[in-house]
């Protein structure tokens, strides 16, 4: 066997902290816990912190020791399985994740932006119904997240109108963002009415954030408590924007950020031992003119530096989605699509879970997502790399064809018709003299056209689920009454 043979497999990878860097984060983040610590809002949350000798607390600041710290992250489970609707694993988070990074729609916009005219309006059910549907239908997303707040029912209801609107549309796991205070329980119950048991096989994973910098809110550990006595994965993420909420700094900021991971982390093993927690970050910046957040290079290195401390700490991943620059499928939401989702797939991110917003997650697009879905797609072909072996050099072969031979009728060639004949499934390829015949299409005509297609097969499919959707309004009204 050559040497070759034994790589197998040439992967692009992206690498930015060696493990000296990865300690040192570690270090400060604990002297950020030891001697800053962390306020907790929630007097039940200090009660159960206070169950350990390794915790001070004084005026609701808790202060964490570094033992406890590291204990926390030999305790938390190192691989979560997700599963999806039917009861098989869809992906898995963690050490068994392989080099795969999985993506999401997503997450509580407000606006939805129709998908030839661009204009905007207030997001409703029937929205949520036909963009859970159209993630359903697009390959490249393994998960749907909160994509929006239905402005046609009562806030109080939304949390769970949103639930049922996702669960009857897909059948892949749903990444809850629960706004209202006290709700998660209702939404759990919803859930369990129309599914059974949703602990033995967790496809429902809730979203929660501390508040940056420092904060454990009530809110945020009410959800973690829930979510821990119903046996279910969460994600706990912090959202920063430097020069505001976190320090200017790339390395102060992931110090930070890191901090309160760990915090809430510790938090999730004190509630009870082995708690499933997927931990992340979404690192913006701060615009000083429009006071307002954006996407930047250091965002996206901070995401990866923030992937690679989870790897380091052996705990699941989510990170940043490329959603929040852009006005739409235009060029600055291309453009932060490749630079997120490449970087992404050959770097250490666990999952992308909250693609499709635009205007700083306020709009959703459904040919955003769509435009995603193909980036994904070749984001994904380029992080597998290629074989380098005996059998893919193929020394035979080129021996056969020898000088000024071509491989049109190789054997390889031959075996491999299908791949080299796939058209593009958005833009087919075009001469300038075709291109010309057709009046000269934009790109972005053909996206606006193949996304109309797709929303209307969602929009089709929806349909099917009146039954489901009819099954948990009753639950819903005999749950809350049936006033909007």
């Amino acid at each position: 066997m050559t040497k070759a043979n034994k790589l197998n497999n040439v992967r692009p990878r992206l690498q930015l902290l060696n493990p000296e860097q990865m300690n040192e984060v570690h270090q400060y983040s604990i002297s950020i816990l030891e001697n800053t610590g962390i306020k907790v809002e929630s007097k039940e949350a200090l009660k159960i912190f206070k169950k350990s000798d390794a915790v001070k607390i004084k005026n609701e600041v808790v202060y964490i020791n570094g033992e406890l710290i590291n204990h926390a992250i030999k305790q938390a489970p190192s691989n979560i399985e997700v599963y999806n609707k039917t009861g098989d694993i869809a992906f898995q988070l963690g050490e068994k994740q392989a080099d795969e990074t999985h993506f999401g729609i997503g997450v509580t916009n407000t606006w939805f932006q129709d998908i030839e005219s661009s204009q905007v309006e207030l997001f409703t059910r029937k929205h949520m119904q036909y963009s859970t549907k159209l993630g359903d239908l697009l390959d490249s997303y393994d998960m749907i997240s909160t994509i929006g707040i239905p402005s046609d029912v009562a806030a109080k209801k939304s949390d769970l109108y949103s639930t049922l609107d996702m669960y009857a549309n897909t059948s892949k796991p749903l990444i809850l963002l629960i706004s209202g205070d006290e709700k998660i329980n209702d939404v759990f119950e919803l859930l369990s009415y129309l599914h059974g048991d949703i602990s033995a096989k967790p496809f429902c994973i809730p979203y929660v954030n501390p508040i940056t910098p420092l904060v454990l809110n009530k809110a945020t550990t009410d959800k973690m408590i829930a979510a821990i006595n119903y046996n279910l994965p969460f994600m706990y993420s912090n959202y920063s924007m430097y020069g505001a909420t976190s320090p200017v700094t790339e390395g102060g900021s992931l110090a930070l950020l890191n901090a309160e991971l760990l915090a809430g982390l510790v938090f999730s093993q004190l509630v009870k031992k082995g708690s499933e927690i997927i931990l992340g970050s979404l690192p913006a910046a701060f615009n000083f003119r429009t006071m307002g957040s954006y996407y930047t290079t250091a965002s996206y290195l901070l995401n990866l530096a923030c992937a690679e401390m989870m790897n380091f700490y052996k705990i699941p991943h989510c990170g940043t989605s490329g959603s929040n620059n852009g006005r739409g499928a235009d060029l600055l939401t291309s453009g932060n699509f490749w630079l997120n989702h490449l970087s992404s797939c050959i770097g250490k991110i666990g999952c992308a879970p909250f693609v499709g917003g635009n205007f700083d997650s306020m709009v959703f697009s459904p040919t955003s997502v769509v435009l995603s879905n193909h980036i994904i797609g070749e984001a994904r072909k380029f992080a597998k790399g290629f074989a380098l072996n005996d059998e893919a050099v193929n020394l035979h072969e080129i021996h056969e064809v020898g000088h000024s031979g071509n491989y049109l009728t190789s054997e390889q060639t031959l075996d491999s018709l299908d791949e080299l004949s796939t058209t593009n499934e958005i833009w087919s390829s075009l001469s300038l003299e075709t291109w010309k015949e057709q009046n000269m299409p934009t790109a972005e005509k053909d996206l606006i056209e193949t996304t109309k297609d797709l929303f209307s097969k969602a929009k089709k499919a929806s349909e099917d689920t009146i039954d489901i959707i009819k099954k948990g309004e009753d639950f819903i009204i005999n749950l809350t009454g049936n006033n909007y």
